[in-house]
C-alpha cells in the first residue's frame, strides 16, 4: 500500500528536524547545509504524504456515514470530491518518490560537432546552437562560450558552451546524442534533399572539490590562435591546448586573447569530460540503472530527425513526431520535446519501482 512506503519518508523528515535543532550540528555549517538541503527536497513529498493520509481518513469516516439514512446524501457528495483528489495525489506522490539525479540542479557543458555531411553539417551546428540559445534565454539561463571552430562556409565545425542557470542539465540532459537533419543546402542547384548530422554532447559542471586533477598529469601546449579571430588574437600565443595524460582527453581553448582565460576555460571542459567519465563508469556497473536511463548517455544512436521539407521533427526514443519544426527551432520551443522525453522517462522508473 502507497500509504505504508510514505512511512520512511515522514520519519526522516521528522529526524532531520531534530538533529537540525541540535546543538551539536547548529555548530557545524557544513554538516547543517546538507541536513537542510535533505530536509527541504523531502517536504515537498510529506506535505502530499499527509495530505494523502489525511484524505484516506475522510473516505474511511464518509463510507461509515453512508449507512446512516440522514448523513448519507452528504457522504456521497463528499465521496464525489475526495477520492477524484485521492487518485491525483496517488499519481504526484509517485513522482515525488522518484530517485532524484544529483546532477540535475547543475550547470552544463555543451557541445556541438559536425558530422557527416560537411558544410551542411557544419551549418547545422550554427542553427542548432542558436535554437539552444534561444531555448536558453526562454529558461532565464545564461549561455557562455567556451570554445569554438567556425567553419569557411558558415556556422561551426565545433562549438563548446557553458551554460548557466536553475536545474539546467535537469532539460538538456536528454539532448545528448546524434541529431540528424535533412534539407536542401543552399549550394546545392538540383534541390535535391541531403542528410547530416551533428552530435551533442551535454556534461554537467563538476565542482573542483568532486574532480582533482594532478598537474603531472597534465600535458599544456601553448600556440597562437586560428580561425575568425581578428589581428589581436594572432598576434600572441594565447591560444591553450591540455592533454590529459591518463585518459588520452584533448581539450583546447582559443576563445579569448589572454592566455590564462584560454587555460581556466579550457580546465573548466577538462573537468566536465572527466566528470562524465567518472558518471559513465558508475552506470556501467548499475545493469538496473543503466536500464532505467531515457539513452541520455549513448552519444552514438540517432535520437532525432529534424526534416526541413516537411516542417517534421522527430525524436526516435519516443516515438513523438511534430509538424513544427521551423517554429520550434526559431522560437527555442524545445520544451514541446523535453516534457514529453521527462514523462516518459519518470513513467519507466515508477514502473520498475514498482509505485
Amino acid at each position: 500500500m502507497l500509504a505504508d512506503k510514505l512511512t520512511p519518508f515522514i520519519n526522516r523528515y521528522n529526524e532531520l528536524s531534530e538533529l537540525l535543532s541540535s546543538p551539536d550540528i547548529t555548530s557545524d555549517i557544513k554538516k547543517m547545509t546538507e541536513l537542510s538541503k535533505e530536509q527541504s527536497n523531502l517536504a515537498p513529498l510529506v506535505e502530499k504524504a499527509k495530505e494523502y493520509k489525511s484524505i484516506i481518513e475522510q473516505i474511511d469516516e464518509a463510507k461509515e456515514m453512508l449507512g446512516d439514512p440522514e448523513m448519507s446524501d452528504m457522504a456521497k457528495e463528499e465521496l464525489k470530491e475526495l477520492e477524484p483528489r485521492l487518485g491525483e495525489l496517488e499519481e504526484e506522490i509517485k513522482l515525488l518518490m522518484l530517485p532524484k539525479d544529483p546532477n540535475d540542479e547543475r550547470n552544463i557543458i555543451l557541445e556541438l560537432r559536425a558530422g557527416t555531411g560537411g558544410d551542411e553539417a557544419a551549418l547545422f551546428v550554427g542553427d542548432l546552437f542558436g535554437a539552444y540559445t534561444r531555448y536558453a534565454d526562454l529558461k532565464g539561463w545564461k549561455v557562455e562560450i567556451m570554445d569554438s571552430s567556425p567553419s569557411e562556409a558558415g556556422g561551426y565545425k565545433e562549438i563548446v558552451a557553458l551554460i548557466k542557470g536553475e536545474r539546467v542539465y535537469s532539460r538538456l540532459k536528454y539532448e545528448g546524442g546524434t541529431h540528424r537533419v535533412q534539407r536542401v543546402p543552399a549550394t546545392e542547384s538540383q534541390g535535391r534533399v541531403h542528410t547530416s548530422a551533428v552530435t551533442v554532447a551535454v556534461m554537467p559542471e563538476a565542482d573542483d572539490v568532486e574532480i582533482e586533477i594532478n598537474e603531472n598529469d597534465l600535458k599544456i601546449d601553448v600556440m597562437r590562435s586560428s580561425g575568425c579571430g581578428g589581428q589581436s588574437v594572432n598576434t600572441t600565443d594565447s591560444a591553450v591546448r591540455i592533454t590529459h595524460l591518463p585518459t588520452g582527453i584533448v581539450v583546447t581553448n582559443q576563445d579569448q586573447k589572454s592566455q590564462h582565460k584560454n587555460k581556466e576555460k579550457a580546465m573548466k571542459v577538462l573537468k566536465a569530460r572527466l566528470y562524465e567519465l567518472e558518471m559513465q563508469q558508475k552506470q556501467a556497473e548499475s545493469a538496473a540503472e543503466r536500464a532505467a536511463q531515457v539513452g541520455t548517455g549513448d552519444r552514438s544512436g540517432r535520437i532525432r530527425t529534424y526534416n526541413y521539407p516537411q516542417n517534421r521533427i522527430s525524436d526516435h526514443r519516443i516515438n513523438l513526431t511534430l509538424y513544427r519544426l521551423n517554429e520550434i527551432m526559431s522560437g527555442g520551443l524545445f520544451d514541446e520535446i523535453i516534457e514529453p522525453l521527462i514523462a516518459d522517462h519518470q513513467a519507466k522508473i515508477v514502473e520498475a519501482a514498482g509505485l
